[in-house]
């Protein structure tokens, strides 16, 4: 049995043939890819388009527009504004002054003293001379009071205000003449009441509500009126001496 082979082809190469002239070898065509064009057209577009995007406003067609309104921006104000103070103006100004003899002075005529001139100096020197004598008229050396009287709560007070004993002296005549130092001491006619005589006697409320039976608080409102009117117990009464009362 004889084992078959495949039949293979072999590939001769023709023989050359020879005519008398050389073989020219046999140019390949070049083809030109035509896909890739509108990859670059379209690359190139988009270049120029982006690059007019930046030239051209693309509102452009709506200003050029008859019935194109522009938006107000900041509300109506405008954006910036300039204000222009006024110029500054100096004034320069200089101070004049003028020289003028000092003039003689008019002599003051002596003025002559009228009748009523005369009247009241006459009644200013009356009244200084009164009172002079009011503060200068002599008492009575006054007792010691006893302890726990009323004349002693009196003296202690005195001593107090740093007055002087003559002054507890014009006190003690001043207060005898008016209550003799009575506490419950009242005038029926013009209602005055207490040591110190007090006129309504519910003035001395203010230093007490005691006032109708405590004799200190009597003597501390009695003490008070002096100083505040007459100055001193020998004020009011010098003054007392003069009128009969104070």
């Amino acid at each position: 049995m004889v084992a078959q082979h495949p039949q293979t082809s072999v590939a001769r190469t023709p023989a050359n043939r020879t005519s008398g002239r050389p073989a020219v070898p046999h140019q390949t065509p070049v083809r030109r890819s035509w896909a890739r064009i509108p990859v670059t057209v379209l690359a190139f577009t988009a270049s120029i388009a982006f690059a007019m995007v930046n030239v051209v406003d693309p509102s452009s067609g709506a200003v050029a527009s008859p019935y194109y309104q522009a938006p107000a921006r900041f509300n109506g104000d405008s954006a910036q504004r300039l204000v222009v103070a006024d110029a500054v103006e100096r004034t320069v100004q200089r101070d004049s002054f003028g020289a003028e003899a000092k003039p003689t002075p008019t002599p003051t005529p002596t003025p002559t003293p009228t009748e009523t001139q005369t009247a009241s100096a006459t009644a200013d020197e009356e009244e200084s001379g009164s009172a002079e004598a009011e503060t200068a008229a002599p008492v009575q050396r006054a007792a010691a009071p006893d302890p726990g009287s009323a004349k002693a709560i009196a003296y202690d007070m005195i001593v107090q205000r740093g007055w002087a004993d003559s002054e507890y002296d014009c006190l003690v005549l001043l207060w005898n003449r008016e209550s003799g130092w009575n506490v419950y001491a009242e005038n029926k006619s013009s209602g005055a009441y207490g040591i110190p005589q007090a006129l309504p006697g519910s003035k001395m409320a203010t230093a007490g509500a005691d006032w109708a039976t405590n004799a200190s608080t009597q003597i501390t409102w009695g003490l008070g009126y002096i100083s505040g009117r007459y100055g001193s117990p020998c004020g009011a009464w010098a003054h007392s001496e003069s009128v009969g009362w104070y």
